[in-house]
């Protein structure tokens, strides 16, 4: 009787293993048959790159039998991956899982506002900006997931840009009183022809000075060295980029030098934001690190900025900032940023005049109108793409000032953490770093 028993508890045993291993097995079969079908399908729809300007975005909409065909492929998907028990997956099919999930309802967003866009048959597309288009407002909330992250709203990231100009005036409020100066008289001293280079040598060997200077820091603080390759600083020659103070382009840094002088204090600020560590490195770790078939179909390229941005707060622990006027260099910079943020919400969500735009920007810069110009025009052009420095450096460190709660926060294994899968949406990323 005893050896029965034992007999049919083994068999129960068996079946219980069977059916677990078989449901197991079952799923894993159905998981790959869902990333095959997601990547052959996905690339059959050629779906074009998102585009800075939001007049070639809507041009690029595809015809509306395309448009539905688009909608059926993401709709089975999205369907599919909800029967997919997310808890049996690897951690690596998690991240393709959620990859996956987010390019579904995103597209979905999109699909929803072209198919109102094909279905007025309208005749020409207003270029003056988004807001000024049929269902404006639809068209900039889409865009600014697409460019920041799928879980932003217009009003979040407005009150972000608020928040950011009192940050910035607070921090170059704190420089100037280091200094032992007044306002009036710091405002001037910051304008002497001291603080500007008027030889192109003398611009080329302060920014190979602030290479070699970061270099010897970098290891304490940023992993993936071995696989990144030298940099080169070259003086930029495209004057149709002259109205930023410099790009990265395939392993190299240009600065841009078109006038008579150049400001010292874009030295520091400007090298580490686009070459060390900053673009350059992040994009050669990409390419260095083993990715999915899944995370190499997509790019977000506003992450990228956001990375970049944010290693400007590290400026003095690696050597970029060597007084308090190489800092203030980058919060000169940052103080356009952030007021941007505010402007681009206000042009293309809500609506403002250029007058309204300008005068919101001479409230908190004073003497730059001629930029002011410039960016809300590049504004109303490329709708939400300025708000991705922001945006990102604005998330990483709010994920850095949450895990440096616990005592064994290591700074190194933070940066490992958010680049060791290459560029990931931000509400993905988080998720990978555990918060």
């Amino acid at each position: 009787m005893k050896n029965q028993k034992k007999s049919l508890a083994g068999l129960v045993i068996v079946i219980v293993l069977f059916s677990c291993q078989h449901k197991v097995y079952g799923q894993s079969n159905e998981w790959n048959e869902i990333t095959n079908t997601f990547i052959k399908e996905y690339k059959e729809l050629n779906l074009p790159a998102i585009q800075l300007s939001f007049v070639d975005n809507i041009k690029n909409i595809q015809s509306i039998a395309s448009v539905h065909a688009q909608e059926a492929v993401f709709s089975t998907l999205e369907n599919r991956l909800q029967k997919i028990n997310k808890n049996q997956l690897s951690d690596h099919e998690k991240l393709d899982y959620d990859l996956i999930l987010y390019e579904c309802q995103l597209n979905r967003d999109r699909i929803a506002i072209e198919k109102k866009w094909l279905n007025r048959k309208e005749d020409s597309i207003p270029e003056t900006k988004i807001f000024d288009v049929p269902d404006g407002k639809e068209w900039y909330t889409y865009f600014l997931k697409k460019w920041v992250d799928k879980e932003t709203t217009p009003e979040e990231i407005y009150a972000l840009g608020i928040k950011e100009i009192e940050k910035v005036k607070t921090k170059m409020k704190a420089i100037q009183v280091k200094s032992g100066m007044d306002s009036l008289t710091f405002s001037k001293h910051i304008k002497d022809s001291s603080f500007f280079y008027t030889n192109i040598d003398t611009v080329q060997q302060s920014f190979l000075e602030i290479k070699k200077k970061v270099s010897k820091k970098l290891p304490e603080l940023f992993p993936f060295l071995d696989s990144i390759p030298d940099v080169e600083i070259k003086l930029g020659t495209n004057k149709n980029l002259a109205q930023v103070p410099g790009f990265y382009r395939d392993r190299t840094f240009y600065y841009n030098y078109f006038n008579s002088s150049f400001n010292k204090r874009q030295v520091g600020w400007l090298y580490i934001h686009e070459a060390m560590p900053g673009h350059h490195y992040q994009i050669m770790v990409e390419l260095s690190r083993p990715r999915s078939e899944i995370q190499k179909i997509f790019s977000y390229r506003g992450v990228g900025e956001g990375w970049a941005a944010y290693i400007e707060e590290l400026g003095s622990e690696i050597g970029a900032y060597q007084n308090i006027y190489d800092e203030l260099g980058k919060w000169e910079w940052d103080i356009i940023r952030s007021v941007r943020v505010v402007l681009d919400v206000g042009l293309n969500y809500h609506g403002w005049s250029d007058q309204k735009a300008l005068e919101f920007w001479q409230q908190h810069i004073k003497g730059q109108d001629d930029i002011a110009f410039r960016e809300i025009n590049r504004m109303k052009r490329w709708p939400a793409q300025v708000i991705t420095y922001k945006y990102g450096s604005n998330k990483i460190l709010e994920w850095k000032s949450e895990l440096e709660k616990n005592k064994k926060f290591d700074l190194k294994e933070f940066h490992r953490n958010i680049l060791k899968r290459g560029l990931l949406p931000y509400s993905i990323l988080r998720k990978q770093l555990g918060l």
